[in-house]
């Protein structure tokens, strides 16, 4: 199934990203903490960072990749593809240099926006404003590797686009490093976000460098040009621009977050930040490689008139994504105070800060199905050209989404915030599914639901356990660091054992098709 090993394939490598992710995270959390340089960082790294995954890799991919896509499949495909790309990349490097250089110059106005709140701590608007200078750049680069990453996606060659995260995450624990011996015995922690901020824009030379070296050892080759508006190059950007919106609900999400987060005690900003990451782990490995393997794929379905393989294709992915975001979900809203304590806290980071990232964690992870079950909704109306559904549906849930946390912030803090965020994603997905099957371009069949339904007695009986383990092995999450391996261990490792075992007795994974892919494995072994 190609559906599945593509996925397999860019979920293998968002693995080993998201464990130098992780890695990277416990380093900053423990050398940093949650204060004034902590919360300045966060902010700086959340600009770019969040342009990359509306623009970048959100409405440029999801508009780019089924138009190369088609004029890959047309006739004269090679030339017409190539000539597509050259047009795109030379309109696209300029509008990025230029969005850029601007952002950079009305810095200032940008952190007042999002955080004015910051000018009543001596020192820190002024370093949120430096650091998010310093780390601008980064869209710059990462916006020309999703570009390459788009060409070889339509190519189905989903490796190189999967490994350069983990470049990301190196890059980042070398500055987390470097910052560490600057700071030495000063004690001043700017050193540690300027080393920080410097390897954000770094890291994206890192990954240019070896995306681009991809890129040609695949056989494609570039010409940059005086830029031209085509009308494909016209055509390109009249889809971006309603697409920023509609598949950026999550990311401008998060700006609104970090604006009502800025408003809260000092360290609010870094403690959503680190919780979130927690929360992205399941999400960037499920969804995003879901996101990413679907589209061109349901791009060719549909360019080919085949409504069913497109049907089935959605299918079989929200069966593949609901299987592991539903345990995903109840093993981290209940496990999240051993993840913490056993993680994070130590260093700066303290026991409190610990509970509250906790809690944190666990609203989040409420909305962590809809999250991924997005990525894999919006391709059904990208892949057909319509992009203004998904506007609609974004708008609803942003208003949503702000009208919550005008309510819920105030009485119940960061952690009511986050429980916001959860709630208007569900209804973005809820949205979106209603659109499409109103429409007939996808409907939930009553096998797909059985499927859930037993998915979610095995969640059940896992998450029973969870609780119960929980209970009488708190402790061993504050001890040595040998301690704390051996009790996550047996914690995840008993939880993941009872998912799976309740989920293939009561027929929540589909036998056939395991035993099928056994039967494939062991030939493929002879």
């Amino acid at each position: 199934m190609s559906l599945l090993r593509h996925t397999s394939t860019i979920a293998g490598f968002t693995i080993i990203s998201r464990i130098f992710g992780f890695v990277r995270d416990i380093l900053l959390a423990r050398v940093l903490g949650a204060g004034l340089a902590g919360d300045a960082y966060q902010l700086a790294f959340t600009l770019p960072n969040t342009f990359r995954r509306l623009f970048a890799e959100g409405a440029f991919s999801v508009a780019f990749v089924p138009m190369y896509s088609r004029r890959l499949a047309g006739e004269n495909g090679e030339e017409a593809a190539a000539r597509f790309a050259d047009d795109v990349l030379s309109v696209f490097v300029w509008i990025l240099l230029a969005f850029s250089a601007f952002a950079m110059l009305i810095m200032p106005g940008i952190v007042w926006l999002l955080a004015g709140e910051f000018q009543s701590v001596p020192g820190k608007f002024d370093l949120a404003v430096f650091l998010s200078r310093v780390t601008f750049p980064y869209l710059f680069f990462i916006s020309i590797v999703a570009m390459l990453t788009g060409l070889l996606n339509a190519r189905s060659r989903f490796a190189p686009g999967a490994i350069a995260p983990i470049l990301f995450n190196i890059v980042l624990i070398g500055g987390i490093g470097a910052g560490y011996v600057w700071r030495g015995h000063s004690g001043d922690d700017r050193w540690v976000v300027y080393a920080l901020s410097i390897a954000v824009s770094l890291s994206g030379l890192v990954q240019l460098v070896y995306l681009w070296w991809e890129v040609h050892r695949a056989g494609l080759k570039f010409h940059l040009q005086m830029p031209k508006f085509t009308p494909e190059v016209k055509q390109l950007g009249m889809v971006i621009l309603p697409a920023t919106f509609g598949a950026g609900i999550y990311q401008i999400s998060q700006f609104v977050d970090t604006f009502f987060a800025t408003q809260l005690p000092q360290g609010s900003l870094t403690l959503l930040k680190m919780a979130d990451r927690l929360n992205q782990m399941p999400l960037g490995i499920v969804g995003i490689a879901l996101g990413t393997a679907i589209l061109p794929m349901l791009s060719r379905h549909i360019q080919s008139n085949d409504l069913q393989r497109a049907q089935d294709l959605q299918a079989d992915a929200f069966e593949m994504a609901t299987l592991l975001t539903l345990p995903a979900a109840a093993a981290l809203a209940i496990c999240a105070p051993a993840f913490t304590n056993a993680f994070f806290v130590g260093g700066k980071f303290t026991l409190a800060d610990g509970a509250i990232m906790a809690n944190i964690t666990a609203a989040l992870v409420a909305g962590l199905p809809a999250y991924v079950i997005v990525k894999i909704l919006n391709p059904g109306f990208f892949a057909r050209s319509d992009t203004k559904t998904p506007v609609y549906t974004a708008l609803i849930s942003l208003i949503f989404n702000i009208i919550l946390n005008v309510f819920v912030v105030r009485p119940w803090g960061i952690v009511g915030l986050a429980g916001a965020t959860a709630a208007s994603a569900t209804l973005n997905c809820l949205l979106l599914y209603f659109v499409l099957h109103r429409r007939g371009w996808f409907h939930f069949t009553g096998a797909l639901g059985n499927r859930v339904a037993r998915q979610l007695l095995a969640t059940a009986a896992m998450s029973a356990l969870l609780w119960w383990m929980l209970g009488w092995m708190m402790p061993y999450f504050s001890d040595d660091i040998l301690t704390r391996i051996a009790a996550l261990a047996i914690l995840v490792g008993g939880g993941m054992a009872v998912y799976f075992a309740v989920g293939y007795m009561v027929g929540a994974l589909d036998r056939e098709r395991i035993n099928r892919l056994l039967r494939r494995n062991r030939a493929a072994a002879n």
